[in-house]
């Protein structure tokens, strides 16, 4: 089920999967980071956060945040656990994020996506994304779909 995060109870899963899923992948970023790491719980309070998990209190298998900024939808981060990945989730969370961008008014997504991450490259493009430029300072690549 996909259902809004609640912090108390899915914080420590998601961020531990931010920790160990996303920055690895990052240029910009280190899970020795102080800083980072103080800013994730003030980072996903801002913004739009989807669970997906088995049950309304279970721990997340996954997770999308995103901001929905006039008429554009800005996604931060989606991550799906190891172990649950293969199971159409990602996909399942960024159409639900679509979906209440969409009831909002926005008309464009747009995410940025690591250089090291060719599966998620793929998953994004396999949904409609498509490649704009190269962002060669923070070593992403800078991706757009028509809502």
């Amino acid at each position: 089920m996909i259902r809004a995060r609640i912090a108390r109870t899915d914080d420590d899963e998601i961020i531990r999967l931010i920790k160990t899923e996303l920055i690895p992948l990052s240029y910009t970023a280190s899970p020795r980071d102080a800083q980072t790491m103080r800013e994730l719980p003030r980072r996903l309070s801002d913004g739009v956060s989807l669970v997906y998990s088995r049950s309304k209190r279970s721990i997340p298998l996954g997770f999308i945040h995103y901001y929905l900024r006039g008429e554009m939808l800005l996604y931060d981060m989606l991550v799906v656990h190891p172990r649950h990945r293969d199971k159409k989730i990602g996909t399942k969370l960024m159409t639900k994020a679509e979906e209440q961008a969409k009831e909002n008014g926005c008309r464009i997504g747009r995410l940025f996506v690591d250089e090291g991450n060719p599966k998620a490259q793929r998953l994004y493009t396999r949904l409609g994304f498509q490649t704009i430029r190269y962002v060669h300072e923070v070593r992403c690549y800078e991706m757009v779909k028509m809502l």
